[in-house]
């Protein structure tokens, strides 16, 4: 059964705050096996122009996939999660991700497609700080179709 193509343009409600501390940056950093001094050094972050450490490009992981999920089991939507496998991801930045920023995050669903048996699910995420859009993301999944 294919995914709900009615469905393409809606925008789930936003998130809960997450607020980035320099504990939640480098905890990440760390996960990802990222040693940038960038990342965990206040000097290193304010000789390159910042007021304090960034978060790694791919930080936003951490609080788009929390609120996308809330989308992947909305029954609206129809998408069989079982028979997801992620395709593609990407992001594209307003400006880096800081400490003390309060991320929100706005779910979108912005293409679902037919692809054989298989549907295409592009979903963007639209993560504001303090209500000013920092990052927009996009992240494309495979719902499986049926082995037949």
């Amino acid at each position: 059964m294919s995914m709900n193509r009615e469905m393409i343009g809606f925008a789930y409600p936003p998130s809960d705050a997450l607020l980035v501390t320099k504990e939640r940056i480098a905890d990440f950093a760390n996960a990802i096996g990222e040693s940038n001094p960038l990342y965990f050094d206040d000097a290193v972050a304010q000789q390159a122009g910042h007021d304090t450490v960034c978060a790694p490009p791919t930080f936003p992981m951490v609080i788009t996939m929390a609120a996308m999920e809330k989308s992947f089991h909305d029954p609206a939507l129809n998408m069989d999660y079982s028979r997801v496998v992620h395709s593609d991801q990407r992001f594209e930045y307003v400006r880096p991700i800081r400490v003390g920023d309060e991320l929100v995050v706005t779910t979108i669903v912005d293409d679902i497609r037919a692809l054989g048996s298989n549907d295409i699910a592009t979903f963007r995420t639209e993560v504001a700080a303090n209500g000013e859009l920092v990052v927009t993301g996009w992240s494309k999944l495979v719902v499986r179709g049926d082995d037949a």
